[in-house]
């Protein structure tokens, strides 16, 4: 509260000054100033009443306004800054900063991270292959293998493990996605998936491992029997790209965004379209909250929105200077991280976005990560590279 008035005595200092004498010298003349107004007439002093009210009241909306970036909306559309609780950085789960342990020199821009469960492995896609990296190693500049996916001209644009570790799934710009065993003596291709659509932008597995969800170029939501290989589904919808998706920890919804502008939930037991969220802006990213309540969305505007699974209320967070790349919450749900075109990774707290720390990276934040104990962040790079951060709690 200090740094508050602090802030309110340097931006109405001037104005006030031009009316009482003595104040356009400086805080050494306030006690004569207040000691001649005291002796003054009932005027004086009646104008004094006057400056420190429009002192306090302006000073507070100017220091709200030049420093608010978190802000509830009603359902009318009234926005109000969001007042965080006293706990909002404190307490078990909630992180206070986080440390870069290292960097990973993928040789190209790294469009699609991964960790794997234990946190042992770092799967970073970029230009025509994933890398994979043994982050039990510190200061390792070598992948321990390397898996050639798709064409060697196109970009990995997602990469999913399975529960067990032993499968990775790989989608990008191409009309193919391919299934990788890892558990062989040397990782292959054990089956791809071939779409209609030229591209998947992203991907997204089911808890029980069966089904695969692809965001398709043409806007389809392609689902995928991972046993058999084949094609059982198509959720039609969005009229541009589907450029993110993001499944319920129960399995029974899915949420994709789109560059159609919207935000769309499906059913997944009955297979059909259960809500539809309009936007200003196309939709670069979403994730939804383990614990099942929220969903953050990342847009092409540099707002994240974090809306309720079932009321018109959310928020509205305004920290990122472009548009945001990538979106993930933690595994405990307390909070989640975001990162953008403008090399920031940010981490907020759930639900109403309370700044827990910021990390300037050197170029375009395209992707992350957040490992299953919440321990450590990687990020993929446009300076063609992945960053591992340690949380520090």
């Amino acid at each position: 509260m200090k740094v508050c008035w602090a802030e309110c005595l340097v931006c109405h200092w001037q104005p006030v000054s031009r009316d009482l004498p003595g104040l356009s010298k400086g805080p050494g003349y306030l006690r004569s100033t207040l000691l001649m107004i005291g002796r003054g007439s009932s005027y004086l002093r009646k104008m004094f009443v006057y400056y420190c009210y429009e002192f306090f009241f302006f000073g507070i909306c100017c220091f709200c306004i030049s420093r608010a970036y978190s802000f509830h909306v009603s359902a009318d559309g009234q926005m109000q800054p969001v007042p965080f609780p006293p706990d909002a950085l404190m307490g078990p789960g909630i992180p206070r900063h986080a440390r870069q342990l290292s960097t990973l020199p993928h040789g190209e821009v790294v469009c699609a991270v991964t960790i794997s469960d234990p946190t042992r492995h770092v799967y970073t896609g970029g230009k025509g292959c994933v890398k994979i990296w043994d982050i039990g190693q510190p200061g390792s500049k070598t992948p321990v293998s390397q898996l050639d996916c798709l064409n060697r001209d196109n970009y990995i644009r997602s990469c999913k493990l399975l529960p067990d570790g032993r499968t990775l799934i790989v989608g990008g710009e191409a009309s193919t996605i391919s299934i990788w065993d890892l558990a062989a003596p040397t990782p292959r291709i054990k089956a791809e998936l071939t779409s209609s659509a030229p591209a998947c932008y992203a991907l997204a597995i089911s808890p029980d491992s069966k089904v695969c969800f692809s965001c398709c170029s043409d806007g389809n939501i392609a689902v995928w029997d991972l046993h058999n290989q084949t094609l059982v589904r198509q959720f039609q919808g969005h009229t541009d790209g589907a450029s993110c998706i993001d499944i319920s920890h129960d399995g029974t919804k899915l949420w994709t965004g789109g560059l159609d502008n919207t935000v769309r939930s499906w059913d997944l037991r009955e297979g059909r379209q259960l809500q539809q969220h309009d936007f200003t802006s196309q939709i670069f990213s979403l994730g939804y909250c383990p614990t099942g309540e929220w969903l953050a969305v990342g847009m092409e505007s540099s707002n994240v929105e974090v809306l309720h699974h079932s009321k018109p209320d959310k928020y509205q967070l305004h920290l990122h200077e472009s548009c945001v790349l990538s979106i993930r919450f933690a595994f405990c749900g307390k909070w989640f991280v975001s990162t953008g075109k403008d090399n920031l990774l940010n981490a907020w707290r759930t639900p109403y976005g309370a700044s827990i720390f910021q990390s300037k990276e050197s170029s375009s934040v395209l992707s992350c990560d957040i490992s299953v104990d919440d321990k450590y962040i990687v990020t993929g790079s446009g300076d063609k590279k992945a960053t591992l951060y340690e949380v520090i709690y």
